[in-house]
């Protein structure tokens, strides 16, 4: 599961409207017929139009300075192994969606305890993901995409004469480019803004900053944990239990489908990792066979080398440890929970 929180942003601070997002979010309906769309839903109704979800967010900010955001995006990313579970059931995405939000009203350090009933929110499923610069796949296929639009370029100049060479050798060297690439899809290299194979569900919500009466400010991104401070000689909580939602956000997901996690894809073992990673790998190597068989071939399925290991945690070589370690952090990071 990953999760990432962001706060609105737009053009150095904080300010605008959540319509240009919002109507981004409604990309995927293009070209589909009403029974197709999908719309968006909060924690009591299932199909909300985009301008009512506008409306609402952007008319939910009273008291926010021009430097403070007015709302946050979520972005919810189950992992493949976790979508084949629930069946890339649409349906199943929308309940953990209001069970998650639960979990992040609860999260809040506040008294009274926050519900869900306090936060106003707006969430739509998506079900592509396109390939963007950033994306490792790309950066790895860069090299070949300079090298081809450096051929093709040369070809543009003998064509119109500038410069003298075979174009029929150069598009072979493109040709032969293109299969050496080492990311393919369908035959074809992958760039960007190809679509990503396989199932690629995930949920965006968009959370207003205030509560649901407009009445006072709901911050994840605080940069308070869950503390307390002295306010006019009163102690008053605040902040946002980060742990507690990522633990939360796991659980739920685990207890209401029954899913069976990993060590190596659960928050425990990338928070162990990041603080500990000597000891996140003496666990991984102890855990039960059938589970450390499940742990390598989570591992395997990132593209991580793993070589012979050895199953005595007395045992386990430093070298093989620090073998293991960067293709671990990467397979980790993909899968992360983020704020």
């Amino acid at each position: 599961m990953y999760i990432a929180i962001s706060a609105q942003y737009q053009g150095g601070g904080f300010k605008g409207s959540v319509r240009n997002f919002a109507n981004y979010l409604e990309k995927e309906n293009e070209g589909k017929t009403p029974e197709e769309q999908e719309h968006f839903f909060n924690q009591f109704e299932n199909s909300v139009e985009v301008e009512q979800v506008i409306q609402d967010i952007d008319g939910n900010t009273a008291k926010l300075a021009k430097e403070e955001p007015k709302f946050y995006s979520m972005v919810v990313s189950p992992a493949h192994r976790e979508l084949r579970h629930i069946g890339n059931d649409l349906e199943k995405l929308r309940e953990y969606t209001r069970e998650l939000m639960k979990d992040y009203a609860e999260s809040f350090n506040r008294e009274p305890k926050k519900t869900v009933d306090d936060i106003k929110y707006y969430a739509k499923i998506e079900y592509e993901r396109f390939y963007k610069e950033t994306d490792k796949k790309i950066q790895e296929n860069q090299a070949y995409a300079n090298k081809i639009m450096e051929l093709k370029k040369e070809i543009r100049q003998i064509e119109r004469g500038e410069e003298i060479g075979s174009v029929d050798r150069l598009k072979l060297r493109i040709v032969k480019l293109e299969r050496e690439a080492p990311h393919q899809k369908n035959g074809k290299r992958i760039v960007n803004g190809m679509k990503k194979e396989g199932h690629q569900t995930h949920i965006h919500i968009i959370v207003s900053r205030r509560d649901m009466t407009n009445s006072y400010s709901l911050s994840p991104g605080s940069k308070y944990r869950a503390s307390e401070t002295d306010l006019n000689g009163k102690d008053v909580k605040r902040g946002f239990n980060r742990d507690k939602f990522f633990k939360a956000a796991e659980k739920t997901f685990d207890k209401k489908f029954e899913y069976n996690r990993n060590f190596v894809e659960s928050y425990q073992g990338k928070n162990l990792y990041a603080k500990d990673p000597k000891k996140f790998f003496a666990v991984m190597a102890g855990l039960p066979t059938t589970e450390k068989q499940v742990a390598f071939k989570l591992l395997r399925k990132s593209r991580v080398q793993i070589p012979s290991i050895p199953t005595n945690k007395a045992q386990l070589a430093f070298k093989a440890f620090m073998k293991l370690k960067r293709g671990i952090e990467k397979s980790l990071g993909s899968g992360g929970i983020e704020i």
